[in-house]
């Protein structure tokens, strides 16, 4: 009974995060264009308008919540095993332009392209890599179909990115753990991360020289990696399709402006040139108020403490110091005490 009341408050808690909020405005993204020109293999960024997107944009400080793996259309696949295996997971038309991507609720699935028309999108292509490299790399999501979302690797992501001083590092380090979390669970960006990977494909590298001043590459932790690092890729090149075509802004003054001159904070809070514009914060200054807010009552709670309270607290909680400071710090009190 109690397991059957767990899993409804979990399906409850995941429908709400996956509602969607109203879409603000006309996309900035010519979706026909896109359709026509995007290739397999390319990595298609999405700006998410629902409450666990706006989560994922607040903790990683960009406007891409979501990432997917173009695979094109299922008519134009000429593996008979990989359609095989993709037909599993999607009975539509063969000549829909398809991505597989990981959702929360729903894991790793087929989805048509289509589904994002109203989305703003952005395509990032890898650049120079090979037909058959693509290939293995649409291979390896598609594999993957079934898994589950890794909702774990996300509240680990979101503890990641808080200050030390509100979370001790223990309690944010099992992104850093080798093999941590269920195998069978991912996220978008991490699964992309492994497909790339696994040819060998730089997304961010860690970059370093050996003694001889040899360039040595090393592959990133896949879990570390959100939606924003496939822009931020020098590896990727970014293609956009904007609402209005690159041979019409040849004379952007033809821009069909406002003549009223309105300065929008959105598209229903707009005000008129000259008048006050109140700032509306963003999710993540937001987030960052409420977290300066709740570090400063943990500070008065805790110098509320009587004074064995607060050593006390001082001996579960690492200081900014790391180990390294707490262990000599050890050393200087056994050494007083002899």
């Amino acid at each position: 009974m109690g397991v059957i009341a767990l899993d409804g408050l979990e399906k409850g808690i995941v429908s709400w995060l996956q509602k969607e909020q109203p879409i603000e405005g006309i996309p900035l993204c010519n979706y026909d264009r896109l359709q026509a020109e995007i290739h397999p293999c390319d990595v298609v960024l999405v700006e998410g308008w629902s409450r666990v997107s706006e989560v994922i944009k607040a903790i990683t400080q960009s406007p891409w919540s979501h990432g997917a793996l173009y695979i094109g259309c299922l008519g134009q696949i000429s593996d008979t095993s990989l359609r095989k295996k993709i037909r599993a997971y999607y009975d539509g038309d063969e000549e829909t332009p398809l991505l597989v991507e990981t959702e929360l609720g729903r894991g790793t699935v087929i989805t048509p392209l289509a589904t994002y028309r109203k989305y703003h999108l952005r395509i990032c292509r890898p650049n120079g890599i090979s037909q058959w490299d693509a290939l293995k790399v649409i291979e390896y999501v598609v594999n993957r179909l079934g898994t589950d979302y890794d909702i774990r690797q996300l509240l680990d992501m979101a503890r990641f990115f808080f200050p030390y001083t509100i979370l001790p590092r223990r309690w944010r380090s099992s992104l850093f753990e080798h093999n941590a979390g269920d195998p069978t669970r991912t996220v978008c960006s991490s699964l992309l991360a492994r497909g790339f990977m696994s040819v060998k494909f730089p997304i961010l590298p860690v970059v370093q020289r050996d003694d001889n001043g040899k360039l040595l590459f090393y592959r990133r932790n896949s879990r570390l990696f959100t939606p924003k690092d496939f822009d931020y890729s020098p590896y990727f090149e970014i293609v956009k399709y904007p609402l209005v075509g690159n041979e019409d802004m040849a004379n952007y003054r033809t821009l069909p402006w406002d003549p009223q001159g309105l300065i929008c904070n959105s598209v229903r809070d707009c005000t008129p040139p000259g008048a006050e514009v109140a700032v509306v914060p963003t999710a993540w200054q937001r987030l960052h108020g409420a977290s300066r807010r709740l570090l400063c009552r943990a500070r008065a709670l805790v110098s509320a403490l009587p004074t064995r309270g607060r050593l006390l607290l001082a001996r579960h909680v690492p200081s900014r110091g790391g180990e390294r400071k707490g262990s000599i710090h050890r050393h200087n009190h056994h050494a007083h005490r002899e």
